[in-house]
């Protein structure tokens, strides 16, 4: 297999000594050093082995071979780099990280990749690193790092060979974080695509059930299952557990028929599940809980002790075996039981409780007291008011008790502290004892699977992960004995292998040289180098790594970066996921149902969701076997969060000066490029001197003021792109020589000849001719087919911004909203009102009293017409919580988070508006009452405190909003929108300078009117328009609405609380928490909109709404031709790409569109538009040329009139002009639509899909011909031509 990441090559002239002293007569194996070299034929295998095999080479069975030629890699790699003091080319550090990824080596593998992404500028361009540092990151459960590299392998490389197992991680991923939406469209593009992949097509229909199963979708679930269960040569395992799931579903879902159905149907399936693998404990352990619910005790007992046998003693086992003791009142066994539950898991709430109870029955109140407050502890409970309420009520009985009478009363049980030091049962002491011997015998069997932390490894809590990922504050989890390790010195390892150094293996000899080298390198002290300071956000001292031994720091001892550590409890876990092996268990089993808690200062705990005993909850939470053949529940907790707890913000590489000339040397201080900075490996967390967005830097190559080439470096503001050709190279400068040693060393540099790039470019301007853009693409080899990066193929993976710099004082964090009055129609038409909407600096302008003075006629929008108009229309209701506007609680009001509850479901206008009006009526109803209410209680207790109480406490009120009503129908609201038309061209729905208008289709809600029907406490959730478009809101009224609103550039500050709140910030519904948004210095402008306001919405802007009284609201979207709006528009088009979300704007056809109909003048808006239309011609052309070259035809489909755009049907990605359908679906004329990578991840030589064109290649290269600058003068008089007297 051909390496997509970096060829060994590198390695040649390092090795080329080596060869001349083989060729003399000296050993293959060994210099005169005793080092170890690598031959011709070894580098040549070595070639083809980087992160795409991961996953598909078998090490141990039948890989012994490669494995020795890994460790032997290894091997010469780390020392050819000690060496040389680590004055290496970074493809060294890539490939040592793909040998040590491949080895299942974790932390070196880490530290490579760390090394490689620091050195290397355009990192991103190599898949397979990006693909490499995902498969770390996802073993160590840093899910919230793991999705971002993985989304930019997808992003860069569609087409990537793995793209499968990508999208089978994600999908798990996403499913931990309670991103539902997303993780199914992973599962299903990961189940469309025939290439190979780790787990089979029924494993990920398995995932898709057990989805549906987790969002409690129970119908959707059973059915998936059902028909998995029809699957020829179904596997046994994957039988079993399917079989499980739908006997635990029955067993606890009621809407799945009556109980004694339910039962009688859990028991069977769970008894077929047991007759395809009699092995699961888990199996056995469901059937228990059933056999226990229809009163089948001894059944029962039988089942749980089948448990205890067939698999590692489960705390939710003894519980549950506690429970039938209680039940059976045998006291005695029961404690024993509970007290063996919480020993397994000190958080286990359900356990505590019963044990609680059990003590309470037993009237011993003291011990009950203290075993309901462990559940309260416990992360898992789900019912702490509760307990709390039981504990003051047990606590008020002691205290009404005589004195002394508990001392002399004879106790029916030991009490907790006594219960906890009772002899465990036997069963648990033999299966704890079984269990460690198995665990010691297989590590007699794979000795290298469990790290050594000697001198060439530190423990993970000491590993740095790469600076540009990891924010997270090192969590020291040792509280529990079980999660301690014993760790043998390094130095006495290292001892033990040189006495027994005659008897070893190969791998152990190759593991002797190196701890050796390494040793030896310690002992002089080589990485004795001070560490730079590199201030977080509060200026504080970062703690270093300082262990000697390992290879990434001792290659550049003073390149010290700021990091966070992954939590020590990932170690233990860490394998969780590995080869998908390890999916959660079933049941009230600890598993992949996570809660997320998230508190205002970002913290966020994930733990399992437990069930009680008592009340059967549902979890829906099963296990597959993977490659392994293995089931175990995933304990650990998801890295989840960028900034979790109290972390400072990371700093990077190029925000240190120290640093930054270390890497790139003295010999490019005298550089003018050097103001990049590299600035392409620095990602979003860190924070900059400018108030350009990261995002920002990859529309400035289409947005550059002095474009010539496509290859140049590009500006836009104060910020700069660094292009391939002018790299700078950051291994041979002196800086980087200085910082090893201040002696000259005479050891070779190596060095190898840059590779061909990844991402192929062209040398052409945007001022040339279709002509040479043809000749262009022709000399263009096959990588220039690609389906991506029509927009900004030349940069990097797109980044939210940063914080703007410097952050705003407190006090301007409530900034006065902008607001135009309006008094007559002539100043709604006054031309500074547009300018002053359209500036940038301006996120958002309400312009009061537009109503008034166009003479609107509002009344054509009230309910009471509407009603008239179309009673029968199709309204989407949004079922929500009565909230107070500026808070946003859990439904049990007991903490504020940024999930904002919103259910959806449809009705027609005149039944939303009998709601409305009964909703009306019943406030009457509650205001009067509170009248009468106010007389008997004091004048100084307002109602606004008594809801704001209540509402803290909860539960809250239900309210319905009517939301998304179509008006686009001009034959149904004809004079609704006649009335429009009265508005100044700049925010009306069509007009020539509204880029939506030319389209050349609808779009609902964007281009054409959408309606609001409110009652207050009618929720817009937090967002940003689609593709960033500028937005038009006007009040009807009667009532008022309360707006909050965030500029632009801070979109990134709120993309990291949602993602700190598993929120999907593009996707999700979700309400800001203001304390938040102060504490992080963002500024919220908050404003009321009075009936008959405008309210205009920048580009870009965020912006959250909640009415106040009883209303309706029109809305649509403009498009301002201006550079900024086109901008803004691209950009999120490539961040809604890279998240895998629709782009509901289609940015390529709309950009041909521009070209064909509009004039331009502005060179930065004309710029950007041309450089679109190049690439996307470039790509036409190239894909139809290589097309036709391998014989496929190209037939000519055509486009009809008000034809959307396409969009594949797979990933949902634009396609245009080529259009890939299956021969089916062109045979029935449906015309479902691929693009060219899902068709060829189908299909790999497209015999099953026919190509369709829309535009004849003549008219695409008239268009990019005909459409060039124009003068401003011409654009006057094209759109302002002057009178001419002509005559009587």
């Amino acid at each position: 297999m051909k390496s997509c990441g970096v060829s060994l090559a590198a390695a040649a002239p390092a090795f080329s000594d080596e060869e001349k002293k083989m060729a003399a007569g000296k050993p293959r194996s060994k210099t005169k050093e005793g080092t170890l070299s690598l031959t011709a034929e070894e580098r040549e295998e070595l070639s083809g082995l980087d992160s795409l095999l991961f996953g598909f080479l078998n090490l141990h069975e039948d890989g012994a071979k490669t494995e020795t030629l890994l460790l032997k890699a290894v091997c010469c790699y780390e020392s050819l780099i000690l060496k040389a003091e680590g004055k290496v080319e970074s493809e060294f550090f890539c490939q040592l990280g793909h040998f040590n990824l491949l080895l299942e080596d974790y932390p070196k593998a880490l530290s490579a990749y760390q090394r490689y992404y620091s050195l290397q500028s355009d990192y991103w361009k190599n898949a397979a690193f990006l693909y490499g540092l995902g498969l770390v990151y996802f073993y160590y459960n840093a899910f919230h790092w793991a999705i971002k590299a993985f989304q930019e392998v997808l992003y860069v490389e569609p087409s990537f060979c793995r793209a499968k197992e990508i999208h089978l991680r994600l999908g798990l991923m996403f499913k931990v974080n309670t991103d539902y939406e997303s993780s199914l469209k992973h599962f299903q593009l990961a189940l469309i695509d025939s290439n190979p992949c780790t787990l089979s097509s029924v494993e990920i229909q398995f995932h898709i059930a057990h989805l549906y199963e987790t969002q409690r979708m129970y119908h959707s679930a059973k059915e998936a299952y059902e028909q998995l269960l029809q699957t020829e040569n179904l596997p046994a395992q994957v039988k079993a557990t399917v079989l499980q799931q739908l006997g635990w579903m029955h067993h606890n879902v009621d809407l799945l028929g009556d109980q004694a159905t339910k039962e009688s149907c859990a028991i069977q399936y769970l008894q077929k599940s047991l007759e395809a693998d009699p092995n699961s404990g888990q199996s056995w352990y469901f059937l228990g809980r059933c056999y226990s619910s229809i009163g089948k005790v001894q059944d029962a007992f039988i089942s749980y002790r089948q448990s205890i046998d067939k698999s590692e003693a489960s705390a939710d086992t003894w519980c549950s075996i506690g429970v039938l003791y209680q039940q059976q009142n045998q006291p005695m066994d029961a404690l024993q039981a509970y007290i063996c539950a919480v020993q397994l898991d000190h958080g286990h709430a359900a356990a505590w409780m019963d044990l609680g109870t059990l003590y309470e029955s037993c009237n011993q109140p003291q011990d009950a007291i203290k075993c309901y407050l462990n559940a309260t502890r416990s992360k898992s409970c789900s019912n702490t008011s509760m307990l709390t309420g039981r504990i003051k009520v047990l606590q008020a009985q002691l205290c009404n008790l005589p004195q002394g009478s508990l001392q002399n009363k004879t106790k029916l049980l030991p009490s907790i502290e006594e219960a906890w030091s009772l002899p465990i049962p036997a069963e648990l002491t033999s299966r704890q004892g079984a269990m460690n011997t198995a665990q010691q015998a297989y590590k007699a069997r794979h000795p290298n699977t469990e790290p050594i932390l000697g001198l060439n490894e530190t423990p993970i809590s000491q590993q740095p992960l790469p600076v540009h990922m990891i924010t997270y504050s090192q969590v020291d989890d040792q509280s529990s004995p079980a999660k301690r390790k014993r760790i043998s010195s390094p130095a006495k390892y290292l001892e033990q292998l040189r006495t027994d150094r005659d008897n070893l293996n190969t791998t152990q000899k190759l593991m002797l040289q190196q701890l050796e080298s390494q040793f030896v390198l310690m002992q002089q002290g080589f990485n004795k180098g001070q560490n730079s300071h590199l201030p977080g956000s509060n200026d504080e001292q970062p703690s270093f790594s300082t262990d000697p031994a390992l290879y990434l720091q001792a290659a550049s001892t003073n390149i010290q970066t700021s990091h966070r550590m992954l939590p020590t409890s990932s170690v233990t876990q860490g394998t969780a996921f590995n080869h998908l092996s390890h999916i959660a268990t079933s049941g009230d089993q600890q598993g992949i149902c996570y809660t997320k808690e998230s508190t205002p200062s970002g913290n966020r705990s994930s733990v399992p969701e437990i069930s009680s005993h008592t009340e059967d909850k549902p979890n829906g939470c099963a296990g597959v076997k993977g490659l392994s053949n293995r089931v175990q529940q995933l304990t650990a907790e998801p890295i989840c969060s960028p900034n979790s707890g109290d972390s400072t913000s990371p700093n990077f590489i190029s925000d240190n000066p120290q640093i930054s000339s270390l890497l790139i040397g003295k010999a490019n201080d005298t550089m003018i490029t050097g103001a990049c900075d590299k600035v392409n490996s620095i990602h979003p967390e860190s924070h900059t001197t400018t108030n350009n967005s990261v995002a920002s830097l990859h529309s400035s190559i289409i947005s550059t003021t002095a474009l010539k080439s496509v290859d140049h470096t590009t500006t836009f503001g104060v910020t700069s792109i660094s292009s391939s050709h002018i790299r700078l190279q950051t291994v041979n400068g002196k800086g980087l020589e200085n910082s090893h040693s201040s002696k000259n060393t005479s050891l070779p540099m190596i060095s190898r000849k840059p590779d061909s790039p990844i991402i192929p470019s062209m040398s052409v301007s945007i001022y040339s001719n279709s002509t040479e853009v043809l000749k262009a693409c022709r000399n263009l080899d096959k990588n220039g087919l690609s389906n991506s990066h029509n927009l900004l193929d030349k940069c990097p993976p797109p980044k939210p911004p940063t914080s703007p710099y410097p952050p705003l004082p407190k006090d301007k964090l409530n900034p006065p909203t902008p607001s135009i009055y309006l008094e007559s129609k002539r100043d709604a038409f006054f031309p500074p009102l547009h300018q002053f909407c359209i500036n940038p600096k301006n996120p958002v302008t309400v312009i009061r009293g537009l109503a008034g003075a166009l003479k609107l006629d509002l009344g054509l929008f009230s309910t009471k017409t509407l009603v008239e108009a179309n009673n029968e229309h199709t309204v989407e209701v949004r079922t929500q919580l009565l909230q107070p506007a500026d808070e946003n609680w859990d439904p049990t009001g007991t903490k504020k988070i940024w999930r904002c509850e919103s259910n959806r479901s449809h009705t027609t206008i005149a039944k939303y508006a009998q709601y409305q009006a009964s909703s009306f009526q019943e406030s009457l109803r509650e205001e009067n009452e509170k009248r009468m209410q106010h007389r008997e209680y004091s004048d100084n207790e307002s109602t606004s405190s008594d809801n704001t109480g209540r509402r803290r406490k909860g539960p809250f009120k239900t309210i319905k909003f009517g939301t998304n009503i179509d008006l686009s129908d001009d034959k149904k609201w004809k004079l609704q929108l006649l009335e429009l038309t009265k508005l100044p061209a700049f925010v009306r729905v069509v007009s020539a300078g509204n880029l939506l208008s030319h389209l050349g289709h609808t779009i609902l809600g964007m281009n054409t009117v959408q309606l609001y029907m409110k009652v207050p406490g009618s929720r817009t959730p937090g967002h940003q328009e689609n593709n960033n478009f500028c937005s038009v809101n006007i009040n009807i009224g009667p009532g008022d609405c309360e707006w909050f609103v965030v500029p632009e550039g801070y979109w990134g500050v709120l993309n990291d609380f949602c993602e700190k709140n598993n929120l999907n910030f593009l996707m999700s519904s979700w309400w800001p928490n203001l304390e938040d948004l102060y504490e992080a210095n963002v500024p919220v402008y908050r404003f009321i909109q009075r009936p008959g306001d405008l309210v205009w919405i920048n580009a870009g802007t965020v912006h959250w709404v909640q009415a106040v009284g009883w209303c309706n609201n029109i809305a649509w979207n403009v498009g301002p031709l201006t550079a900024s709006q086109y901008k803004l528009a691209v950009e999120r088009y490539e961040w809604n790409k890279l998240q895998s979300v629709k782009s509901v704007v289609p940015m390529v056809h709309l950009s041909w569109n521009m070209a064909r109909n509009i004039k331009v003048s502005d060179p930065k808006l004309f710029e950007m538009i041309k450089y679109c239309l190049m690439k996307i011609l470039k790509q036409c052309l190239t894909l139809r040329e290589a097309l036709i070259t391998a014989g496929k035809e190209v037939i000519w489909h055509g486009r009809t009139n008000d034809e959307p755009a396409h969009y594949c049907s797979i990933c949902e990605v634009e396609v245009f002009d080529l259009l890939f359908v299956t021969n089916e679906s062109n045979f029935q004329k449906t015309y479902i639509v691929h693009c060219q990578d899902c068709a060829r991840k189908a299909s790999g030589n497209l015999d099953n899909f026919v190509v369709l064109e829309e535009y004849k290649m003549e008219d695409l290269i008239q268009v990019y011909d005909q459409f060039t600058l124009v003068s401003e003068f011409i654009m006057l008089l094209q759109y302002h031509p002057p009178l001419l007297d002509t005559g009587p």
